[in-house]
């Protein structure tokens, strides 16, 4: 039985060392550190550098980060690639070194109609056993999914929905056309912090958050608050939510959770290039900030 896609889910960075090398003594100590303040992973997607990895390289990073998670909690791989093969291929990696699902963005770059996305997904759902999400990132995917189609998948077999779309709008679409009195067993997962709560007051069951690669204890007191139905506390920490998300933005995001990882302790090593880290004086105003905010004491 698979387990329970709930909570909040960060999606991990890949680490590397100065060569841009797979750092794998660095992504253990990444993955210690997240795996008892989070409730799953969502490892190899934007965050994860999966685009920027080979095939090889990716299933390499799958291992280690299932090896050192060892099943306490979920982990989804993203598998989306250019290729439906290559999809196809990382998917069947994922199911065969016991991974919990696997999340795929649609395929990027070149523009495609909605029946070679569909296949595509078709192609996935139907090369594993394991639950398999669509990730819609029309950002960075240059395709986008429709409500239609989300409805056509999920009555053949998706599992659910990683949402980044950045829309409240564009969420509410695909609760309407997946509603969840319908389609019990399907998973709305908002793929932001930034519409975190409205999301999950409409039906999110997840949130998969890039703050929460560096500050998962932030994450989940919103979760909490969430949960328990607390407005007030819960409006309060979305907009503390948001500005600590602003500050992420300092740099380029992905970098600036390298940045505080190692502000925190953490050995996170480095993002591979053409990403840099920062200089000196935006790190420090970064750190400034997150103690405004009251994260660094």
């Amino acid at each position: 039985m698979s387990k329970k896609i709930t909570g909040i889910i960060p999606p991990v960075i890949t680490t590397f060392d100065k060569e841009g090398n797979f750092d794998e003594s660095a992504q253990r100590e990444v993955i210690r550190f997240l795996v008892d303040k989070v409730d799953g992973l969502f490892p190899t997607g934007t965050y994860g550098a999966g685009p920027m990895m080979s095939i090889d390289e990716r299933k390499k990073v799958m291992d280690v980060i299932v090896d050192e998670v060892k099943g306490r909690i979920p982990v989804i791989f993203m598998v989306g690639a250019p290729s439906t093969r290559d999809a196809v291929d990382l998917a069947k990696h994922a199911e065969k070194i016991g991974a919990d699902a696997v999340g795929a963005i649609p395929p990027y770059y070149n523009k495609y109609p909605d029946s070679s996305l569909l296949e595509y997904y078709r192609a996935i759902i139907k090369s594993v056993k394991m639950p398999v999400y669509l990730y819609n990132n029309p950002h960075v995917a240059n395709n986008n999914v429709s409500p239609a189609m989300l409805k056509t998948l999920a009555d053949e077999g998706l599992a659910g929905l990683k949402d980044s779309a950045f829309s409240l709008t564009t969420f509410y679409e695909f609760l309407l056309a997946v509603p969840p009195a319908k389609y019990p067993n399907f998973t709305h997962i908002v793929g932001t912090e930034a519409i975190a709560e409205g999301a999950v007051n409409a039906g999110a069951k997840a949130v998969i958050s890039g703050l929460a690669n560096c500050w998962p204890e932030l994450m989940h007191e919103l979760w909490i608050a969430l949960q328990a139905k607390d407005i007030q506390k819960s409006a309060e920490l979305q907009l503390k939510v948001y500005e600590a998300r602003q500050a992420l933005k300092f740099g380029p995001t992905l970098v600036v959770c390298y940045e505080v990882l190692k502000m925190r302790g953490v050995n996170s090593g480095y993002p591979r290039a053409p990403f840099m880290m920062l200089s000196d004086d935006v790190r420090e105003k970064i750190r400034a900030e997150f103690a405004r905010l009251g994260l660094f004491k």
